[in-house]
């Protein structure tokens, strides 16, 4: 039970970086005219924050303590 506990609580800690990322203060950061190998850096920002979002959520789940 304790596994399950562990596990929820870094979900959630998850859950606040995904919001942390995905908010005004940090977005603003990226939202320049410039481009990263052809993309809008807004655009790849979001797509690298998302995808290391679900990288971590699956590394979390998968775990075994």
């Amino acid at each position: 039970m304790a596994d399950f506990e562990a596990k929820g609580q870094r979900m959630i800690a998850l859950c606040m970086l995904g919001c942390v990322l995905f908010n005004f203060p940090i977005l603003a950061l990226f939202n320049v005219p410039g481009t990263l190998l052809g993309i809008p850096v807004l655009y790849a920002y979001i797509f690298i924050a998302w995808a290391l979002l679900i990288a971590l959520m699956a590394w979390v789940v998968e775990q075994r303590d």
